[in-house]
């Protein structure tokens, strides 16, 4: 994964919580488009990567490059702002407002716009990935009033609404029934192939690991593409 100008550039990257180191002198490189799934036992720095990689957390040592921006040292703010610019992301959880229908909750990221004409354009692309998804139909219900499954593509239209260059997904397939979780990893993988998203995904699932572009491993602080 090696890449003159890739999407995202991890520089001797070190992360510990208390006495617990997580990231060691961790570097990776991942190209834009490409589709990566990290696997590793509970515990071994899966999601702390993810959160590093969404500028959810910052490292203590370190810097992470966003085509060539260093991400690493930016405000509260600043990471903010970018977050909802350039990464979309799909937890276990689907995370959905229960006051909301579906269509307000995934036009949530877009309530920064400012200008008409974008969120003209983002009602748009809210209606054309709820019909991609199978979703259209239950635009006007409240999340209380869906599926397991059917939230948690409400929450990945969310995730796709602001064009994100980045998707992280943590677990997306881990609450939902096999029906459901095959649905939504064909979506993941279609729509990184269509829209060249570049697309990391945390999951015990070989299955869905296994369509991946790469498969890496948690060991000792580092990924590896061998157990």
């Amino acid at each position: 994964m090696k890449n003159i100008n890739p999407l995202l550039k991890f520089d001797n990257i070190s992360k510990s919580y208390g006495n617990q180191c997580i990231l060691k002198h961790f570097s990776l490189e991942i190209e834009k488009g490409e589709s990566l799934a990290i696997v590793g036992p509970s515990g071994s720095g899966k999601t702390t990567f993810l959160n590093i990689a969404g500028a959810l957390d910052v490292p203590d040592s370190g810097n992470i490059l966003f085509n060539n921006l260093d991400i690493s040292r930016m405000t509260d703010n600043e990471r903010s702002a970018f977050r909802n610019k350039n990464v979309g992301f799909v937890f276990q959880m689907h995370y959905l407002l229960p006051q909301c229908t579906v269509f307000e909750n995934v036009l949530i990221p877009t309530l920064t716009y400012n200008n008409a004409s974008d969120k003209i354009n983002a009602v748009n692309r809210a209606k054309e990935l709820l019909d991609r998804l199978g979703m259209m139909e239950h635009r006007d219900k409240l999340p209380g009033q869906l599926s397991e499954g059917e939230c948690q593509r409400t929450a990945f239209v969310r995730a796709l609404i602001n064009q994100p260059e980045l998707i992280l997904a943590d677990e997306p397939t881990g609450s939902l029934d096999e029906e459901s979780a095959a649905i939504l990893s064909s979506e993941l993988i279609s729509l990184n192939k269509e829209l060249n998203t570049t697309l990391i995904v945390v999951t015990h699932s070989m299955k869905l690991a296994e369509q991946m572009n790469s498969v890496l491993y948690f060991k000792n602080h580092q990924l590896t593409p061998n157990l």
